[in-house]
């Protein structure tokens, strides 16, 4: 084995040597007072974001392999992992109130570990070369995942959320795993180059692809495959839960996106209509059940199934390098604008003896209202209100996906988002009501929020107010893609 090939690896080796000095830090310090730690792993991950994000700039260039093909990446990987390496920083930032002051503490190391561990299985799976390097690289961010939503020890409803997410995600790849197998069946490879050249529309073909995308539904969460993103993401550390909203569906949302237009690019009109459908279905259904809910973290559950829609309207575009931009970039602006409401539940959870429903918020902007209005402006972003960033996002997502097309169908499924959009905004304003116009005879008392979830607030503002007007964030990604 040629050993120098580790060097076309750099993301992976940079975060597994940041998983090393992790290990080594928490080993060393164990049971000792470590108000270190945090910012330590926090500067970690920053120096990892900036290493990865200049990788493309220095000319990467083009496709680098390594292992026979089994690792392939691409600028494009590169600068996702940058931006879920960006969004795991914030996650790791707002947790530090949440392990410092809760049973939590006793596993602060294990957390970081966990986390960094699953953003590795997420670069392997975003660089893979082969569906078994892609398997391994899901489930090495899978298994990890299902850890970090059992954390809170002292909760039965963690335990259980735990459980139901390990369910579903076995469950899940065994599906992928039987389309998987049709698909080596037909084509007698599992390298993605080999795969392309040898596939053809057949029965078995387009099952497999079937499988294979019914699995990956399961992790982004689409409808009808979004049965444990409720009870799961209302059971985990709220910490865990924004880490799983956004962190873990972007990453599978960008290697499904390539897959479909890369690998299975033979069988397009198949995939282009089961796309529609699960758009479609995503949307509407997660939109209208997001109405019915008064506990915020289940709330923002469907809120998150709706924007993985809106994410994977990019699959129905012609054109690869807009619907991957739009993609990368939506991201990015779910990133910041979900943080931002993440680290306000979880100040108020801390605050206010666990509680996560919405009749907590009523009068808010009484007592705390900065944090209301910060609350607000993410909320707005969601919701693609101008001038946020959010609109842009929502924008961008729309062009790409009627971008190239020959027919109305895409025209039709983004006028149905379109009209769904205005629909989220109802209920994002729920909430607003809830802070502004809802009175409350014991409303939420003034309480400071730590230095950590402030910076987090501070960071996530500005990136809903500029990532939108500074072009200069869609052409990093435009230029990564190209």
């Amino acid at each position: 084995m040629n050993y120098s090939q580790f060097l076309n690896m750099i993301p992976e080796a940079v975060l597994m040597a940041v998983l090393v000095l992790v290990f080594i830090a928490d080993f060393a310090s164990h049971g000792k007072e470590r108000k270190w730690f945090n910012p330590f792993v926090c500067l970690l991950l920053l120096a990892t974001t900036v290493a990865i994000a200049v990788l493309p700039l220095q000319g990467a260039g083009g496709l680098v392999t390594a292992f026979g093909g089994l690792y392939a990446a691409t600028p494009a990987a590169n600068m996702m992992k940058a931006v879920l390496t960006f969004g795991s920083l914030i996650v790791v930032l707002q947790s530090r109130n949440w392990l410092e002051n809760t049973e939590a503490r006793k596993v602060e190391g294990e957390f970081y570990l966990l986390v960094v561990s699953t953003l590795l299985g997420m670069y392997m799976m975003m660089s893979a070369g082969s569906f078994l390097m892609f398997f391994l690289g899901l489930e090495m961010a899978s298994v990890p995942m299902g850890c970090m939503v059992a954390l809170d020890k002292c909760r039965k409803e963690s335990a259980e959320a735990a459980a139901k997410f390990i369910l579903t995600a076995t469950f899940s790849s065994a599906v992928m795993l039987y389309g998987i197998s049709f698909l080596y069946g037909a084509t007698g490879t599992l390298y993605f180059t080999d795969f392309t050249a040898r596939l053809a529309p057949s029965a078995m073909t387009v099952m497999g692809m079937i499988f294979f995308i019914s699995g990956l539904g399961f992790k982004i969460s689409l409808v009808p495959f979004h049965f444990w993103t409720a009870d799961t993401y209302q059971g985990a550390p709220t910490t865990v839960t924004g880490y799983l909203s956004v962190i873990s569906k972007g990453a599978a949302a960008f290697t499904l996106v390539a897959l479909l237009y890369k690998v299975f690019g033979a069988l397009a009109p198949y995939w282009t209509m089961a796309m529609v459908i699960l758009v479609v279905l995503s949307i509407t259904v997660a939109n209208l059940m997001a109405i019915r809910q008064s506990e915020l973290k289940r709330f923002m559950a469907f809120s998150s199934i709706s924007q993985a829609g809106y994410i994977m309207l990019v699959a129905i575009g012609g054109n690869y390098v807009m619907s991957m931009t739009a993609l990368m970039y939506y991201v990015l602006i779910y990133i910041v604008a979900n943080m931002s409401v993440f680290a306000i539940i979880a100040s108020v959870e801390n605050a206010n003896g666990g509680r996560t429903d919405m009749d907590a918020y009523n009068g808010m902007y009484q007592k705390n209202p900065k944090m209301a209005f910060l609350m607000t402006i993410a909320l707005f972003s969601l919701g693609g209100i101008p001038p946020f960033a959010g609109m842009f996002s929502k924008f961008f997502v729309f062009l790409a996906a009627c971008d190239g097309a020959t027919t109305w169908l895409p025209y039709f499924i983004v006028f149905i988002a379109l009209i769904n959009t205005v629909v989220s905004l109802y209920y994002y304003l729920l909430i607003v009501k809830a802070m502004y116009i809802k009175n409350s005879d014991e409303p939420l008392p003034t309480f400071q929020m730590d230095g950590n979830t402030k910076l987090t607030l501070v960071v996530c503002t500005l990136g809903i107010l500029l990532f939108g007007v500074g072009s200069c964030v869609y052409e990093a990604l435009f230029a990564a893609v190209v």
